[in-house]
């Protein structure tokens, strides 16, 4: 069996700060409590390492999640959404619609406006051909004073 090797005895380095003279490239001050901590580390077999010390990885912050789910958030607006297209249809059905009895009515005010004309134009008409004062031997010719017929054939 080997004999385990004395363990050897340790020399802790500090850092030292070096000396920059004022005629060197200029050097960033660092914050004292910027500069990490020196550490050394002796292994089992008695060799030592010397480093920095290593801050352990923060974990991410959890983000809390919201009450309401975003895909639910997603569907309400999608059917309001849905509600304000539907409700907009509709007023354009109705304005159709009224349009349409507008249309319909005008279609009738104007039918009965030629009819009236067509009425009076053909009275007018009538009158013109059937009546008047015209003397051109259309039509019975009576005068009662003279009680003359002319087509009866009575001359008194």
């Amino acid at each position: 069996m080997a004999h385990p090797e004395p363990p050897v005895a340790v020399e802790v380095h500090q850092p030292h700060p070096i000396a920059v003279h004022p005629s060197a490239a200029s050097v960033v001050p660092v914050q004292p409590h910027a500069v990490p901590a020196v550490a050394s580390v002796v292994l089992p077999d008695g060799r030592v390492v010397t480093g920095y010390a290593i801050e352990p990885p923060k974990p991410e912050p959890i983000v809390a999640k919201p009450v309401v789910s975003r895909t639910a958030v997603n569907v309400a607006l999608g059917g309001i959404g849905f509600l304000a297209v539907c409700g907009g249809l509709l007023l354009l059905t109705t304005l159709i619609t009224a349009l349409t009895a507008l249309i319909t009515a005008l279609t009738a005010l104007i039918t009965q406006l030629v009819t009236l004309a067509a009425v009076i134009f053909g009275g007018w008409i009538a009158l013109q051909v059937f009546g008047g004062s015209s003397h051109q031997g259309r039509g019975t010719t009576v005068n009662i004073r003279k009680a003359v017929f002319k087509r009866n054939h009575y001359h008194g």
